[in-house]
């Protein structure tokens, strides 16, 4: 009779952990998605439920909104992902993705009383965070809201600022933290000498730098 009830508690605990809400709420152009008991990609459509292990891919000229409980990703041209882990225990959410190509824009913005532990990883890189917006291409960072405990494979750490962007040089070091904002209005770099973006709206200010390990408060 014990055995019988643990089992229903795990069983039911179970099923809790993992009562996530997660649904594509916008897919434009060629976006595609296979889940973990699928062996092919189908054709996503506006109001699909996705779950832990599915995989998104969207084409040349194509983007996704996906909604994961208090997460928001914006899934640009591309890019090709894993939702790893979605779970909701008590008052925490957790997801985690896999981002193996392509980029996308992260929105985590829980509720009074509610817990958000997002965490995006690159072949060399990982997105940690708990309440901001950042952008993030596995290797290239910009936070848009909140702030940002940066480091790359030498362990050294820095903290990016809302506004402001990093990156790592080849040898794994960080550079200062650059604020995009007082940036943008500096006098254009001449023609050839800068970077320009061309994402859609709400990408990286042109011109920004970036980053290879992520740890955001």
């Amino acid at each position: 009779m014990k055995r019988a009830l643990f089992v229903t508690i795990f069983v039911f605990l179970g099923l809790y952990v993992f009562a996530q809400n997660a649904v594509i709420e916008e897919a434009v152009g060629t976006v595609e998605i296979k889940n973990s008991n699928e062996n092919a990609f189908k054709k996503a459509n506006n109001g699909d439920k996705i779950f832990q292990d599915t995989v998104i891919s969207t084409s040349f000229k194509s983007f996704a909104i996906v909604k994961i409980g208090s997460t928001t990703l914006t899934i640009r041209p591309l890019t090709l992902l894993t939702l790893t882990e979605i779970q909701h225990l008590a008052e925490t959410e957790t997801l985690n993705v896999n981002l193996q190509t392509g980029r996308i824009r992260v929105d985590v913005k829980p509720p009074a009383g509610l817990k958000a532990a997002t965490t995006v990883r690159g072949p060399t890189s990982t997105a940690s965070v708990r309440g901001t917006s950042f952008e993030f291409d596995t290797s290239n960072l910009y936070v848009s809201e909140g702030s940002v405990n940066f480091g790359g494979s030498k362990g050294q750490h820095i903290l990016v600022a809302r506004g402001g962007s990093s990156r790592t040089d080849h040898s794994g070091g960080v550079t200062n933290p650059r604020d995009e904002r007082i940036s943008n209005l500096m006098p254009p770099a001449p023609v050839g000498t800068g970077a320009t973006d061309t994402a859609t709206t709400g990408s990286v200010p042109a011109g920004a730098h970036f980053g290879i390990e992520l740890k955001f408060l």
